[in-house]
């Protein structure tokens, strides 16, 4: 039973389901599912001019991959019961995953299911508010480093709000989701795949990308 808890924990932490959207614009943004968590893949540059750290940290990647999760759980070599438990009910807080990502987005996540999301200016830009609200900030408005992330030239930092059962990394997927516009609930969360499944049945077809009020249209993969 012990080693089933894990496993069946991590099933109970990723949920969020989806519900209908209408894109209207050409800038797209990518959701990326790694089995049972979900994250944003975003342009590089709208997200670094609002925290220039990840400018210094990640220079001139076209784009980066955030995910949000409990700050022992996420960042940890090794997942054990305690830290499964410890994150669904005593979690110490959050952190963030930001991951440099190279122009192939499908290439460098080939074993990752991806959809893609068409926002116009006013929805991408809400999006990237919310990336941008998820992290911790001093008094000085500096974020703060934590350890190395877990994959490619990855950086983990501290994040608002507290993970739990009920506030899971699926589940900041669908506020951010949510915060650009889709009609999404996030407290109906379920699982990751439903969030993607419900993305790709829309198969949504984004037109050719456009310049919008200085926004940098995403080049195709």
């Amino acid at each position: 039973m012990k080693a089933l808890l894990p496993l069946i924990s991590l099933s109970l932490i990723t949920a969020c389901a989806a519900r209908g959207y209408t894109p209207t614009q050409s800038q797209p943004i990518y959701v990326v599912s790694h089995g049972w968590h979900t994250g944003f893949i975003v342009p590089a540059d709208n997200i670094q001019a609002r925290i220039p750290r990840l400018k210094a940290r990640f220079g001139a990647t076209p784009f980066i991959e955030f995910g949000w999760g409990d700050k022992g759980f996420y960042q940890a070599q090794e997942i054990t019961t305690g830290l499964t438990l410890r994150a669904l009910f005593w979690s110490p807080g959050s952190t963030i995953h930001a991951v440099a990502v190279p122009e192939n987005v499908r290439g460098y996540f080939a074993n990752s299911a991806i959809a893609t999301v068409c926002l116009n200016d006013s929805e991408y830009a809400a999006l990237i508010g919310f990336i941008a609200d998820s992290f911790y900030k001093t008094p000085q408005g500096e974020v703060l480093e934590l350890r190395r992330g877990i994959y490619g030239d990855s950086q983990f930092y501290e994040g608002v709000s507290r993970y739990s059962i009920f506030n899971t990394c699926n589940k900041w997927t669908a506020k951010g989701l949510q915060q650009a516009g889709l009609d999404i609930i996030p407290t109906f969360s379920l699982t990751a795949g439903s969030i993607m499944g419900y993305l790709q049945e829309q198969n949504p077809t984004c037109p050719t990308p456009l310049q919008h009020s200085g926004l940098q249209a995403l080049p195709k993969p």
